[in-house]
């Protein structure tokens, strides 16, 4: 993902206001000093157009790696072998943390079965998934799965941060279209220029209703009954304009209706010959399974999705989740 100039020349320049600022207290402190003297090279680099080059071998340097460090100047294939080390290490780190934010694989309770697979493409995953049951309340669920701009360790940090927000959203009683409002704002105001987040989010309750919202993700499917039937995500992503509204469908469903959510990892994995799995395979594929409960309806569809796509094509990472009405 491109690299906004004027982001990154806002995002220096404050840093070197605070370094100043910090630096009239603590004048002859040597370690601010070198930060200093790091972002006006950097600013000068920009404006040489040198910035995001790497300066061993003249190639650029990962987009996702600038926009958490915008002082890096070599490329992963420059550093020494410490230093990959050291990032492995903090790598391997922040996806047994992401892996620790994730729901169990199944809820059972409140008229539900929830299911979830969650694979990551690489050490760290861009992908959200969650499941919010509040302690108190009428015994209503909220479901989110979502799946952010780039990838690496920018587009984790998003993710942890989607996780932490709609925790506290979903406590505080608001609507699902609130919720996705609020989070908008925050997103559009906290994020690195040009990162986005697709989303579904919903709220289940225990009669069978579901009330959705989403924001600019692929549509949600409904499996079960005479037919497959699409509920697209008609908003605008997160993070694109400050003032974004969200709408919200409801929808009943019955038992052994499942509502089916899943990220791009699973639609846009390609055959040898270049063709993706698609919406269309999608709707056929389920709607030859509506039977399954969720958690066989899964393990299904990923079998169908490995014996499809090709190993090479499958880059990206991949979330599913499964709804079962139970009662």
């Amino acid at each position: 993902m491109p690299i906004s100039e004027d982001f990154v020349h806002e995002q220096l320049h404050v840093r070197r206001t605070r370094l100043l600022e910090a630096m009239e207290y603590a004048a002859a402190d040597a370690g601010l000093a070198g930060l200093l003297q790091q972002v006006d090279s950097a600013l000068e680099r920009l404006k040489q157009g040198s910035f995001g080059i790497c300066d061993l071998c003249h190639e650029g340097i990962e987009a996702d790696r600038l926009m958490a460090d915008p002082l890096i100047r070599v490329c992963l294939g420059h550093l020494t072998a410490a230093q990959q080390r050291s990032l492995e290490a903090d790598l391997e780190l922040a996806g047994r943390l992401q892996r620790k934010l994730l729901p169990p694989p199944n809820f059972h309770g409140n008229g539900w079965h929830v299911h979830h697979h969650y694979q990551p493409a690489g050490i760290v995953s861009g992908d959200y998934c969650d499941l919010i049951v509040p302690e108190e309340g009428d015994g209503e669920i909220f479901f989110l799965i979502g799946d952010v701009s780039g990838k690496g360790v920018a587009a984790s940090m998003m993710m942890s941060q989607l996780h932490g927000m709609f925790r506290s959203l979903a406590t505080a009683g608001a609507t699902v279209s609130r919720m996705m409002e609020t989070a908008n704002r925050v997103v559009y105001e906290s994020s690195l220029a040009g990162q986005f987040a697709t989303l579904i989010a919903g709220r289940a309750c225990p009669a069978g209703g579901v009330e959705l919202t989403g924001a600019g993700h692929l549509p949600a499917l409904l499996v079960g009954g005479e037919c497959v039937k699409l509920f697209p995500a008609d908003g605008l992503p997160l993070g694109m304009f400050c003032t974004s509204t969200y709408g919200s469908t409801k929808l009943q469903l019955n038992e052994g209706q499942t509502l089916v959510l899943y990220t791009d990892g699973l639609s846009e994995a390609q055959d040898g010959g270049g063709t993706e799995y698609g919406e269309a395979r999608l709707m056929e594929f389920f709607g030859a399974k509506k039977s399954l409960g969720a958690e066989a309806l899964t393990v299904a569809c990923l079998e169908d999705w490995t014996s499809f796509s090709s190993v090479a094509s499958r880059t990206d990472d991949l979330t599913l989740m499964m709804l079962e009405r139970t009662a």
